[in-house]
């Protein structure tokens, strides 16, 4: 029995696929539990419009990626931080500093979580770089400098 799946099911399938299981499985599971609906012209007609909705939405998406990542790329990042007189910074800086820094300098909200530091910790003034996630595939590598303040 072919069915249209509504919802993500485990070791079956993902949202909109098509799939094929056993009647029994079909009748007494899936589709009394609103996982799936059978697979009829109606329903591949509601799945076609699911589909080009999604093409949408990503391609607005793409396009807002590209836009902050340009300007991601485009800042020069200087984050402040106390010095002693070694050249050491007191404590280190971390990814909740690069966000703060991103969204002041470039007017750009990140969550900090989606930042790696690719150097690891950052204890001494120099020029660094991190990746800042941006979707679920999209990366943008953004220099920053430690400066004293």
């Amino acid at each position: 029995m072919e069915l249209i799946l509504i919802k993500n099911v485990e070791k079956l399938g993902y949202t909109d696929d098509i799939v094929n299981v056993k009647p029994g499985y079909a009748l007494n599971y899936l589709i009394p539990q609103g996982l799936a609906v059978s697979k009829n012209t109606a329903n591949l007609a509601a799945l076609a419009g699911r589909n080009k909705a999604r093409e949408k939405r990503e391609a607005q998406l793409l396009v807002q990626i590209n836009e902050i990542s340009s300007r991601l790329q485009a800042a020069t990042l200087k984050i402040g931080a106390k010095v002693g007189t070694t050249g050491k910074i007191f404590g280190s800086v971390s990814a909740y500093h690069v966000a703060e820094a991103i969204k002041t300098q470039a007017a750009v909200e990140v969550d900090r979580r989606k930042i790696n530091i690719v150097e690891g910790e950052v204890k001494a003034l120099g020029n660094y770089t991190a990746e800042v996630g941006l979707g679920s595939s999209h990366k943008v590598t953004v220099a920053f400098e430690v400066v004293a303040e």
